[in-house]
């Protein structure tokens, strides 16, 4: 079968499936790329003459490029999701993917934000109009919710309920992320100067809105939070939406959320993406959080 036209077929069931325009964006342009390797490079252009050993030149390849191990493994997951499709299609008999050694990421310990770097970002916002009461709202959210960037810049006002938010996660899948009293406090502060400050003229049903009513970009949201990291004067931390789902990843399992209710609530489709969070917390979190889980200190408080 010719590689471009069953890798066609591939992007109907991508669609069918509910993944985002970014994901099969994504998905489209990496499987464009290795399609005109493997016919360049190697002379290939029908799925099934493909080799473990084209795949291993093309993670060669793309190591010569330049591209860092962590992009590499990235890059070669979409591989891999488009071979195991083949496999159940029954267009391959075997995943030679998996026979694919792939380079070895470095572990980095990200030093996340303190509960004091979050208290001071909230509160370089005031309610003095509605775009400062929208930055103070959207800081509270990414940390208190944990939100990715694309969750909370489509977030439908009709989706904040009482103590709850619906959200509309990667593949389009739901979840219930609760709202804290805290949390609620500066949301009702938000609802009404949003309120006052475009009347009755929206159409747009989206919670966060730009100056001018429309779609918050992923330019804007990213402009909220280096303000806020300047007001407040972080330094030596990365300053992004990611970087509030660590925050509230790390805070969750602090508090004593086990690694599989964080992973729902985060909107992990697999557990090992929630445990490489984990794996970045700071030594001194971790002893704080192997202190009151010891099991000699458990036995001394049943005497």
């Amino acid at each position: 079968m010719r590689l471009d036209e069953v890798i066609s077929e591939y992007f109907y069931h991508c669609q069918a499936k509910g993944y985002t325009p970014k994901t099969i964006k994504n998905k489209r342009q990496e499987l464009k790329q290795i399609a005109l390797y493997l016919k360049e490079k190697r002379g290939i252009e029908n799925l099934e003459s493909i080799t473990v050993y084209d795949l291993k030149a093309y993670v060669r390849y793309k190591h010569q490029q330049g591209l860092k191990p962590q992009s590499i493994v990235s890059m070669f997951k979409m591989i891999r999701a488009f071979f195991n499709w083949c496999v159940s299609e029954e267009y391959l008999d075997e995943d030679i993917t998996k026979k694919v050694e792939l380079p070895k990421v470095p572990k980095k310990v990200l030093k996340g934000f303190t509960s004091e770097d979050i208290t001071t970002m909230i509160n370089v916002f005031s309610y003095q109009n509605y775009m400062e009461a929208r930055n103070k709202a959207i800081i509270a959210m990414l940390s208190d919710c944990g939100l990715r960037s694309m969750e909370i810049r489509g977030l439908k006002f009709s989706n904040v309920k009482e103590a709850y938010l619906l959200v509309n996660g990667k593949g389009n899948k739901e979840r219930m992320v609760y709202i804290s009293p805290e949390l609620k406090k500066i949301l009702i502060k938000y609802d009404r100067k949003r309120k006052e400050y475009f009347k009755d003229k929206l159409n747009d049903d989206r919670y966060f809105l730009s100056y001018k009513g429309g779609e918050l970009s992923h330019v804007g949201l990213y402009n909220v939070i280096k303000e806020a990291g300047e007001r407040a004067k972080i330094k030596g931390k990365r300053i992004s939406p990611h970087s509030f789902r660590h925050f509230y990843a790390v805070q969750c399992i602090l508090n004593g959320i086990d690694i599989y209710t964080l992973s729902k609530l985060l909107g992990h489709s697999e557990i090992s993406t929630t445990q490489r969070y984990l794996q970045s917390l700071e030594d001194f979190k971790l002893l704080e959080k192997a202190m009151p889980s010891s099991p000699l200190m458990t036995i001394n408080k049943k005497r």
